[in-house]
C-alpha cells in the first residue's frame, strides 16, 4: 500500500504518448496512445512482450528523448531533457572498473560539482545499500548482486524523486534475483521515491508494485491495470498473488501454461 511510504516522490503524467522511429523503408510505430499517471511515491510495473516499446517509454519518461506526439509531465512541468530528480537504472550495472565503489557511486555528484560540499552523501548512499564496507574495492571483486547495488546506490545519491528501473535485475540469477527484490522494495520504502519499472517477470511485478501495467504488442498500447491490493511485506505464495499472476498471463496470452 503506497499508505507505508514517506511520499517525497515524483508526480509523473504522461497524456497520450505516442512514438515511433523513422527508419530505412518505414517508420516503426512502438508506442500508442499511452495514457498513465504514476502517482508521489507509487511503485508500477510495466509488464508486456519483448520488443513492445516498454523500454522506449521509460526513455521518454527519463528525458532521453522526446516523444512524437502527447505529453509527459512531472509534478506538472514538462519532460524535456533528462534531471537528476529522475535516475535510470539499467539492467547493466555499467560500473567503471578503474573506479573504486565509492568513485562510482560519487559520479552524479562530482558531474554536478557537489562532490566537495556533499561527499558524506556516498557514504550514506552505500551504507543505505549495505556496502559501506566495499568502498574501496573495485568492481572485478563484487558478485552480480553488488555489483547492481552499486549501480543502485549511485543513483539514490543524487536523492532522485523517480527511480526509472529498465529490468535491473534481469541478469542475476533467480536466488540472487530475490533478494536483491526485497532490497529493492525496502530502499523504495525508506527513501519515498516514486519508481517506474520495466520487466519480463509477472511475479516480480507483483511481488513489488502497487499496481501493475500490462501493455500489447508493438506498437504498446494499455490493455490491463492490476492493482497489486496487498500491504507490505508480501509473500510470494499468497493466494491473491497467485489469482493476480493468471489473471496478468492470461492478458499476456500465456494463462494456457500454467
Amino acid at each position: 500500500m503506497v499508505s507505508t511510504v514517506v511520499e517525497r516522490g515524483a508526480h509523473i503524467d504522461i497524456q497520450g504518448v505516442s512514438h515511433w522511429f523513422r527508419q530505412q523503408g518505414g517508420v516503426l510505430h512502438v508506442i500508442d496512445g499511452i495514457d498513465l499517471q504514476v502517482a508521489p511515491g507509487e511503485f508500477v510495473a510495466l509488464l508486456g512482450p519483448s520488443g513492445c516499446g516498454k523500454s522506449t517509454l521509460l526513455r521518454l519518461v527519463a528525458g532521453l528523448e522526446p516523444a512524437v506526439t502527447g505529453r509527459i509531465t512531472q509534478d506538472d512541468v514538462a519532460i524535456e531533457k533528462p534531471d537528476p530528480s529522475r535516475i535510470v537504472v539499467f539492467q547493466d550495472p555499467t560500473l567503471y572498473p578503474w573506479r573504486s565503489v565509492w568513485d562510482n557511486v560519487a559520479l552524479g555528484l562530482q558531474a554536478r560539482g557537489l562532490l566537495k560540499s556533499q561527499r558524506s552523501r556516498v557514504d550514506d548512499a552505500l551504507a543505505l545499500v549495505g556496502l559501506g564496507d566495499f568502498a574501496a574495492s573495485f568492481p572485478h571483486q563484487l558478485s552480480g548482486g553488488m555489483a547492481q547495488r552499486v549501480a543502485l546506490a549511485r543513483a539514490l545519491v543524487n536523492d532522485p524523486r523517480l527511480l526509472v528501473l529498465d529490468e535491473p535485475l534481469g541478469k542475476l540469477d533467480s536466488l540472487t534475483r530475490m533478494a536483491m527484490q526485497s532490497e529493492l522494495l525496502n530502499l523504495w520504502q525508506r527513501a519515498g521515491f516514486s519508481a517506474l519499472l520495466v520487466t519480463h517477470d509477472v511475479e516480480e511485478a507483483l511481488f513489488l508494485a502497487n499496481r501493475v501495467i500490462v501493455l500489447s504488442d508493438r506498437p504498446a498500447r494499455i490493455t490491463a491495470e492490476l492493482t497489486v491490493d496487498l500491504p507490505y511485506p508480501r509473500h510470494r505464495g499468497h493466494p491473491r498473488l497467485v489469482e493476480l499472476r493468471h489473471e496478468a498471463l492470461r492478458h499476456l496470452g500465456l494463462d494456457a501454461t500454467w
